[in-house]
């Protein structure tokens, strides 16, 4: 089972940006379905983002489209999630997941492995 560590977190004003950083360890990300999750206090945790074994497909809640991007890198098996144009409702803590076979790939009950999370709060 592959393990995930997540940073990259912090506090940014509305408009600014930040990259979060998923390290994996034990297998490779490209041998998991990666995605990425967010929970707001008292909210349940929701999509963010995702991005398929083959590296081919990804995939975007429609409330972050066009403004966060995931990607990955071989070399450092890492996945990124780039946030631009951040918003006050971005705010909550940030967590990666991992999942060798998926099937909805946006809910969270679909991934095995999960990180501790990286807060990110956006002020406004």
């Amino acid at each position: 089972q592959v393990q995930l560590v997540e940073s990259g977190g912090g506090l940014v004003q509305a408009g600014g940006s930040l990259r979060l950083s998923c390290a994996a360890s034990g297998q490779t990300f490209r041998s998991n379905n990666m995605g990425w999750f967010r929970q707001a206090p008292g909210k349940e945790r929701e999509f963010v983002a995702a991005i398929s074994r083959s590296g081919g497909g990804t995939y975007y809640a429609d409330s972050v489209k066009g403004r966060f991007a995931i990607s990955g890198e071989n070399a450092k098996n890492t996945v990124y999630l780039q946030m631009n144009n951040l918003k006050p409702e971005d705010t909550g803590v940030y967590y990666c997941a991992a999942a060798p076979l998926i099937i909805q790939r946006r809910s969270p009950s679909e991934y095995k492995s999960w990180g501790q999370g990286t807060q990110v709060t956006v002020s406004s």
